[in-house]
């Protein structure tokens, strides 16, 4: 028997050249929060306040990407962590997603309160930090942009600001609208809609910080294509104890046992193996073993 590994580096996580943009589109997302915070209290506007709480969301989801490319490339001094310690992002996104659940079941709650009450809010005041935050928003799109393509977890970090542009239009809106109207129960119906817009994404961040935890298969990998197209390699006779993960957002990891016909060679088998799941697959990281027909030490386990 024999067994072969293929790695590669980090290649999920935001690499340095865009860590830069990550650390000003923090600092410039957290300082708004605060402000949105402080003038949705002041005002009355719960539109203000729920989009604060999507921003604070943003937030985490920011500085769990910046603290991930920190962490990524953190040697492991105890030789206790022997995946090193990408998982650190996907707790982060736990805790952001716990944050969200929060922040929509106070604006529903809230909204709901309000339902039939005469609501005074200070419009001015609302559509001109809606304006900034609007305005941060872009700016901070336009400097992930450049590295969404190349990593999942600058994307990931540029997806949450394209939503909390959103949210800031529809504060805009809701002001306008309490303008138009003369009527403050807009201010509800939008924080309303914003906090189920928050759950309904909170809910599917979930999903997949479940699956990671799971060591469920990645949702855009075929495990019945990798084993076909393994099988297929010359050489090879049977393909079992197939396992594929993901370790953070952007990183799968894989094993296998190749049941070797007789006369393969296992090194080209192995190349031609790490290869496929590198290039094909997308899996820096694969742990393969190969067995020879006539070894019967090797038994396919039952999970």
């Amino acid at each position: 028997m024999g067994a072969g590994h293929g790695h590669g580096g980090a290649t999920g996580h935001a690499g340095g050249k865009h860590r830069w943009r990550l650390a000003v589109a923090f600092g410039m997302v957290a300082s708004f929060f605060i402000v949105e915070l402080v003038f949705g209290i002041l005002s009355g506007s719960l539109a203000l306040i729920s989009d604060a709480g999507h921003m604070a969301a943003d937030v985490v989801a920011l500085g769990a990407a910046l603290v991930a490319t920190k962490i990524a490339s953190r040697p492991d001094t105890t030789g206790r962590r022997t995946f090193g310690s990408y998982r650190a992002e996907v707790f982060a996104s736990g805790l952001s997603v716990l944050l969200m659940l929060g922040v929509a079941v106070y604006v529903v709650v809230e909204a709901l309160r309000r339902m039939g009450e005469r609501v005074e809010v200070q419009t001015g005041t609302m559509m001109v930090v809606g304006a900034i935050g609007l305005g941060i928003n872009v700016v901070s799109i336009f400097m992930l942009r450049a590295g969404a393509s190349e990593s999942l977890n600058v994307r990931g970090a540029y997806l949450e600001v394209v939503a909390d542009a959103a949210g800031s239009v529809g504060v805009i809106v809701a002001g306008l609208l309490v303008v138009l109207t003369g009527d403050g129960w807009w201010d509800t119906v939008v924080a309303l809609a914003i906090g189920i817009f928050v759950a309904v994404r909170a809910v599917g961040l979930g999903r997949q910080v479940l699956a990671v935890l799971g060591q469920h298969a990645p949702a855009d990998l075929d495990v019945d294509k990798v084993a076909a197209d393994l099988a297929g390699i010359a050489g090879v006779g049977d393909v079992h104890d197939l396992h594929a993960w993901t370790l953070t957002s952007g990183m799968h990891v894989a094993t296998a046992h190749l049941l070797l016909v007789a006369g393969a060679d296992s090194a080209t088998v192995l190349r031609e193996a790490q290869r496929i799941l590198r290039t094909d697959f997308g899996m820096e990281h694969a742990t393969l073993q190969v067995e020879a027909a006539t070894d019967r030490s090797c038994h396919e386990l039952n999970w």
